[in-house]
């Protein structure tokens, strides 16, 4: 009995949320990354392994479209996956639109970039491994983006929510926004 039973998963409330991403700086490349990825996942809740691996051609922002094509992005049981974004607060969407401009159109990434890249690590003489800026590869798995994900609530001192908790905190969100069945099944349907 103690195995089957219904535990509660911690996860962010939609104002801790709000909150934590509203603390995040924006002053390097990084801290702008890191912010898009906080919107990214309230928008979509897509798990970490297929964020981890997604490119700039599987996202249209202005549609609000993500298209997590299995032959590419590491999904759950290599499924194919497509979602509209959340109707959740602008501000996470207007973050993750300029985050995609100024990959596009400030470093010049192309469509088969990584959408959230790792840095690109190189010597230089006299001062060893060094922070290069962003590389244009993606990362090789999750680790990286839960780290930033949790720190960020560390850093306003709440609990370390992980990326998949938002998972639980749009389902909550959808319970509470959706007028009738059919809405909640497409809620639920687009959560994957």
């Amino acid at each position: 009995r103690i195995a089957h039973t219904k535990r509660d998963i911690p996860h962010p409330t939609m104002e801790q949320a709000a909150h934590a991403f509203q603390a995040m700086p924006e002053a390097t490349d990084f801290d702008k990354r890191d912010k898009a990825l906080f919107a990214f996942f309230m928008l979509t809740g897509a798990r970490d392994g297929a964020v981890a691996s997604l490119k700039l051609k599987h996202i249209n922002v202005e549609l609000g479209h993500v298209y997590q094509d299995a032959r590419e992005v590491k999904t759950k049981n290599s499924k194919t996956i497509e979602c509209q974004f959340f109707p959740v607060d602008q501000v996470y969407h207007d973050v993750f639109k300029a985050w995609v401009s100024y990959l596009i159109e400030d470093k010049l990434f192309g469509l088969d970039d990584a959408l959230f890249p790792k840095a690109k690590i190189g010597v230089v003489k006299g001062q060893g491994f060094t922070n290069l800026g962003l590389s244009q590869d993606c990362y090789a798995n999750s680790g990286p983006l839960n780290k930033i994900i949790r720190d960020t609530f560390a850093n306003v001192q709440m609990r370390q929510f992980t990326p998949h908790s938002f998972r639980k905190t749009l389902t909550k969100y959808g319970d509470q926004v959706c007028d009738s069945m059919l809405d909640w099944k497409a809620w639920s349907m687009n959560l994957g």
